[in-house]
């Protein structure tokens, strides 16, 4: 009987075998290769450099009563190649980006599952092919590894959150499946090193992603329901009042965001644009009024202005003071955060010593353009108001407090940045998720928070910021807002609402500009302070916010990051690390000529008294290595012209 039992055990295990069917995908280069297996259960696994870094993640789709991806029957294959050239409208990182990969589609009855491997990571989606609107139940995504990596996530009890968390670096061997489920991007580092980013893209009509540990070093996706019915709560909030059996209610003839990994070194997660690549193309027409660049900030240093003749606050004098510092120093916005309207559900009526077209006027006699803050509810209530402040000649708004990733918010979103396209205005979605291609289809919306930035006074860290360009900055534009002037040690951060600090050296505040990425990269601090510290400031105002190329200088995922951008005939190099001090020698091999290097540095003293720098100026060439001290938080700034 045990003879018999193991005969025909042997005789299933053949027959699935036989049944499985293995398709391998592999890099242009060939460092990466995808095994794509369809059988009882559809899966991957991916190997880099020959060590296997994800294995066996299966990925299904239910629709309906129907499961797609489960004892699937395949049709057909197709394999093709992608070689083209994109030229982002906001190009953060390149002008130019290559699109090149190698790609299969799987062909199933009423779907498919494209498969695309790059040299720097591989993406699939699902291709639907169904009548009518369908509900999308649930869609499983798995990331399971071939043993405990290091795993560096954002903690959140629920759906909903302003991906604001700071990081949690825990070995995925401690991270348990009733622990709290964490947002996108999600980053991983193997024992061999190699580090693995994971998020999505071209996220349409449908929810964001988050993820749980599977308990045994994997991950398991989450999404939140599709709302069916909702009503307001207070000015921002929002109580959803019934929700659908569903995440997506959806048209049934559509593709679904892509899901990708970034697999390789630092510096390839770093300068990767897989999010870019993946996000579809721009769906304007004309972009030519589209304008990048810096904006005046209020809000952080509470309207603090000093040595003035007139008494400072919200009111119009301060915000003409304000235009004026920026127009001084060639800074293209200033922002007129919570306050400028009477109430904040009522965008119409503003404080009584606030008049917006007299301050649009005036700003524009000085080249100064004005972004309006609102919430998200009071756009949604009151969507004349987008052509009501165009028409006025306001150049964006700041759109607040949205703190879902549903379906319903993930289609606001993109009701409210065509809307602002059409008018011709920038959008800056704050309490917001992370970027995940709206902004490549709609060009306009130039920046998202989604991030532990500096509004967070003493809870913003370095040891927590030096992680970004890795993560958050890893997946699009990213509002910061740095640009202290009062620098300050992690624990001598204690800045009041009118006078606060930021954390980090001075230099280390110089070096975000160049570090971290964002259409619209606010300045932070009081007009008073930045006129105070001129040479400074002109070092912030003249730092651009697009770029034409970027070369990693040296990375190290949590403890340093040396970045170089060029634009035009300038290049900016900037350099920040956590809480260790640095020593990095650096080559300026990518120089086609000499130049002239301006650049801030760390003082001797700036391990404790953070506003200590020190500003030099050498000629340099192709030949030259410069040696970087970093002190604790600190950073290193400069720009060769």
């Amino acid at each position: 009987m045990k003879k018999e039992l193991l005969i025909m055990a042997l005789a299933c295990t053949c027959l699935h075998a036989m049944a499985d069917k293995v398709e391998k995908l592999t890099s242009p280069n060939g460092k990466i290769v995808a095994n794509i297996t369809i059988g009882q259960d559809l899966s991957y696994s991916v190997s880099y450099d020959g060590e296997t870094v994800l294995k066996d993640c299966e990925l299904s789709l239910q629709v309906g009563n129907e499961l797609l991806g489960k004892n699937a029957k395949l049709s057909n294959t197709k394999r093709s190649k992608i070689n083209e050239e994109i030229r982002p409208v906001v190009p953060l990182k390149y002008a130019v980006v290559p699109n090149n990969a190698n790609v299969l589609s799987l062909n199933f009855k009423g779907y498919s599952v494209e498969f695309r491997a790059y040299d720097n990571g591989v993406a699939y989606r699902f291709v639907l092919n169904k009548k009518g609107t369908i509900d999308i139940v649930s869609e499983s995504i798995n990331y399971n590894l071939p043993t405990a990596f290091d795993a560096h996530i954002s903690k959140t009890r629920n759906f909903n959150t302003s991906y604001e968390q700071p990081y949690t670096h825990i070995s995925t061997a401690d991270y348990k499946a009733d622990d709290e489920i964490t947002y996108l991007p999600v980053l991983l580092g193997s024992p061999k090193g190699t580090k693995v980013l994971i998020s999505e893209s071209d996220v349409r009509d449908y929810p964001h992603t988050f993820l749980k540990s599977n308990g045994q070093n994997g991950f398991t996706a989450l999404h939140p329901k599709s709302p069916e019915t909702w009503e307001p709560r207070g000015d921002r909030g929002w109580t959803i009042t019934k929700e659908r059996d569903c995440i997506a209610r959806t048209n049934g003839q559509r593709s679904l965001p892509w899901r990708f990994a970034v697999i390789g070194d630092d510096a390839t997660i770093v300068a990767n644009q897989m999010e870019v690549v993946l996000a579809g193309k721009s769906e304007l027409d004309d972009t030519s009024w589209i304008k990048p660049g810096q904006v005046n900030w209020d809000w952080w240093n509470h309207w603090t202005v000093w040595d003035v003749d007139f008494e400072t606050g919200i009111n119009n004098n301060t915000y003409k003071y304000i235009i004026d510092t920026a127009s001084k120093f060639g800074i293209e916005y200033v922002l007129l955060d919570e306050g400028w309207n009477k109430r904040v559900e009522d965008p119409f009526t503003t404080a009584d010593d606030i008049d917006v077209k007299e301050l649009v006027e005036y700003g524009a006699k000085k080249n100064v353009g004005i972004i309006l803050w609102l919430s998200w509810l009071t756009v949604e209530q009151h969507t004349d108001l987008i052509k009501y402040y165009a028409e006025m000649g306001v150049k964006g708004l700041k759109i607040d407090f949205m703190d879902h990733s549903d379906q319903w918010m993930v289609n606001y979103y993109e009701r409210i940045a065509k809307e602002c396209a059409k008018n011709h205005l920038l959008v800056d979605f704050h309490g917001s998720f992370k970027p995940a291609g709206l902004e490549q289809r709609y060009p306009n919306l130039i920046s998202y928070e989604g991030v532990r930035g500096m509004e967070q006074g003493g809870g913003c860290k370095p040891e927590n910021s030096i992680w970004l360009p890795f993560m958050r900055n890893a997946v699009g534009p990213m509002d910061f807002t740095p640009g202290s002037m009062q620098s300050a040690q992690p624990e001598d951060n204690h800045g009041t609402g009118s006078l606060p600090m930021g954390g980090g050296t001075r230099a280390y505040q110089l070096a975000l500009y160049v570090c971290f990425e964002s259409g619209l990269q606010m300045l932070a601090d009081s007009p008073t302070r930045y006129l105070r510290e001129t040479e400074c400031t002109e070092f912030i105002a003249s730092v651009p916010t697009t770029w034409d190329d970027t070369r990693i200088l040296a990375a190290k995922a949590g403890e340093y990051y040396v970045v170089a951008k060029r634009k035009g005939n300038k290049w900016y190099i900037g350099a920040i690390n956590s809480d260790k001090a640095q020593d990095i020698t650096i080559s300026l091999d990518f120089l086609s000529k000499q130049g002239k290097l301006t650049n801030f540095r760390d003082g001797k003293n700036a391990h404790r008294i953070a506003v200590d720098y020190k500003k030099e100026t050498q000629s340099v060439d192709a030949s030259t290595k410069l040696n970087l001290h970093l002190v604790r938080n600190g950073g290193w700034a400069g720009v060769i012209e």
